[in-house]
């Protein structure tokens, strides 16, 4: 009984999101429809500035990232020097348990220090990669930068005047990059709901199968 609600509700969920799945679907292709038909239409009235500034907007684009990846690698620094103080420490604690022992050597602690220097080891390089890899994509962020400004500057008019554009274009894609997820959310639902059917369904041909053995 308990197996056969799980399956009822099983194929409820499936079908309650596969309706909702083609329902966002469906308004997903809406909106890039809508979108391409509003920028060809707003391109068609602004000219040939758009193409003419669109290397600033990729510009943009690319010193947003830039920063974005730079902070991931400050991250990734910080958690090497915790990492690499972590191991250092290690190191001090089983240095006075070697200490401690004088004319006795216990192995416990000397393959504990023996341990704990690699882990140093191990850590060390990863702080110098790692603060390395923040030094390079920094440099990177602000070339990026200076290249923004220095578009900036000399597409100064016809940034301006495919501003609207732009800021349409974007509006646009932050609506389809929603629609995006919300159709992959459910897209997640569906095949968990149907995973939970097949479990169901297994569980219940097995049930099926032992009453007929017990006849």
């Amino acid at each position: 009984q308990e197996e056969l609600e799980h399956l009822n509700e099983a194929n409820a969920d499936i079908n309650r999101g596969e309706l909702e799945l083609d329902a966002a679907r469906s308004a997903y292709r809406r909106i890039l429809s809508e979108s391409a038909r509003k920028l060809n239409s707003q391109g068609s009235q602004l000219g040939n500035c758009i193409e003419r500034a669109r290397p600033y907007y990729e510009a943009r684009r690319r010193a947003k990232e830039a920063q974005q990846e730079t902070q991931r690698a400050a991250l990734r620094y910080e958690r090497a020097v915790g990492m690499h103080n972590a191991a250092r420490e290690m190191v001090f604690v089983a240095e006075q348990g070697v200490a401690a022992g004088k004319n006795r050597l216990d192995p416990t602690w000397q393959e504990m220090l023996n341990h704990a220097t690699r882990k140093v080891e191990e850590a060390e390089e990863e702080r110098v990669r790692s603060e390395r890899e923040h030094q390079r994509v920094t440099r990177l962020c602000q070339e990026a930068e200076a290249e923004v400004q220095a578009l900036q500057k000399s597409l100064k008019r016809v940034i301006l005047r495919s501003k609207p554009y732009f800021e349409l274009k974007a509006q646009f894609n932050q609506i389809l990059e929603e629609h995006k997820s919300k159709v992959t959310a459910l897209e997640s639902r569906v095949s968990q709901a149907k995973t939970r059917y097949s479990v169901a369904l297994r569980n219940l041909e097995q049930i099926s199968e032992q009453i007929h053995a017990r006849r």
